[in-house]
């Protein structure tokens, strides 16, 4: 499979995106943090917690290290600023342009106020 269609797929559901968000606020959690956080919005179990890591750890957007005796989980920024630059970027920036445009339109189809009407 594709990368792309990896982290397509591994965005796509919403614990996962759940799971990176709680990685962004503090990296370096075990599963057991992980699984608390899932489990303050859905219940899960630790099996199934474990089960959308190990999707975004082959999507590369989770990497996870041995520490001591725990598993820490560090949140890989990289492949969605892939997405971004490939898929998002293109399309913001001509987005960028058309709304420029927009307002110009906009600003010249409006009519001024007479200026003959101010005290």
């Amino acid at each position: 499979m594709d990368t792309d269609d990896l982290v397509f797929r591994a965005l796509a559901d919403p614990v996962r995106r759940l799971l990176l968000d709680a990685l962004f606020q503090r990296d370096g959690r075990s599963l057991g943090e992980l699984e608390a956080v899932v489990n303050q919005h859905v219940e899960m179990t630790r099996f199934g917690v474990a089960k959308h890591l190990r999707l975004l750890e082959q999507a590369d957007l989770v990497v996870s290290r041995k520490q001591g005796r725990e598993k820490l989980h560090h949140l890989n920024p990289v492949p969605i600023q892939q997405i971004h630059e490939r898929w998002i970027g293109k399309y913001t920036e001509r987005a960028g342009v058309a709304a420029l445009l927009l307002d110009l339109k906009h600003h010249l189809e409006t009519p001024e106020p007479n200026k003959d009407d101010t005290p």
